[in-house]
């Protein structure tokens, strides 16, 4: 009899555990953004001078009207 007890209650916690994860689960589906949604503004991609690497315009250095990926490459100028 105290088996069947110690089933019966195992079962009804494995029963609870499965649960609660389902509820989680949706919650994070509920949560994860729709097409529908705006998205960040996407952001300008630059070319610099010197190296012809791209990156963002906000982590670009501006010198004189072009842009550079380090300080180093803006004092160095354009490549020649």
């Amino acid at each position: 009899m105290a088996k069947l007890l110690l089933l019966v209650a195992v079962a009804g916690v494995v029963y609870a555990l499965l649960r609660n994860y389902q509820r989680a689960i949706s919650r994070q589906q509920d949560q994860t953004p729709t097409p529908d949604q705006p998205r960040a503004a996407a952001e300008d991609m630059v070319c610099c001078d010197r190296c012809g690497v791209h990156l963002p315009r906000s982590e670009g250095f501006l010198s004189q009207g072009r842009y550079f990926c380090t300080d180093d490459h803006r004092k160095l100028g354009p490549r020649q």
